[in-house]
């Protein structure tokens, strides 16, 4: 019997009916059984300040880095914003990655899932995020990679995921979790 993985999904979209929140959700429930996926909410995190985070930090970063630290790997989903990633993504990468030298981030896998209604599906935004993780000492899952353009499409009006992207979903929530069992501290 194999370990169970706990991985902490940020979503970068705000929205409760957001395509990226729906993303996390049909992707938890493709995900094998080893693998749980549990949403970390990062909409009522202040914006980073390193005069307000001091002892005692603001409740919010505590419960947040928290959870990160709690998690053997992070799943980031993440709409694009004008060719990069939405300010509450940024704001929660920046609280989990301080104070300088005291991470929550640091050595665990991650995988990034960029969706847009556009046509390039958030290549900005996967890569700057991208680029931030690997600063946080972050091994990112590398293939198969995951722009997904058109995401309007990906749901019907009851919410129900189409199958025309089912299967990579499928295909990437697979090698996500192989990438986990393999890089994952014990």
């Amino acid at each position: 019997m194999s370990k169970t993985y706990n991985v902490a999904v940020l979503v970068g979209s705000l929205r409760k009916a957001s395509i990226n929140r729906k993303l996390a959700l049909a992707l938890a429930d493709l995900a094998p059984q080893h693998l749980k996926l549990n949403i970390v909410e990062i909409g009522e995190l202040p914006l980073y300040n390193e005069d307000i985070d001091v002892d005692p930090a603001p409740a919010a970063y505590t419960a947040f880095r928290n959870a990160l630290k709690a998690a053997d790997a992070v799943l980031f989903v993440t709409p694009e914003y004008n060719r990069t990633i939405p300010a509450p993504m940024k704001n929660a990468v920046d609280v989990a990655s301080r104070p300088y030298g005291q991470s929550a981030l640091s050595g665990k896998p991650a995988g990034v899932v960029s969706a847009s209604p556009g046509a390039i599906g958030g290549f900005g935004a996967n890569h700057h995020l991208r680029q931030a993780l690997v600063f946080l000492d972050m091994p990112v899952l590398q293939q198969p990679e995951a722009y997904l353009g058109g995401a309007g499409n990906f749901f019907d009006e009851n919410g129900k995921l189409s199958d025309s992207i089912k299967p990579f979903l499928q295909k990437y929530i697979d090698t996500f979790a192989a990438w986990v069992e393999k890089t994952a501290k014990s």
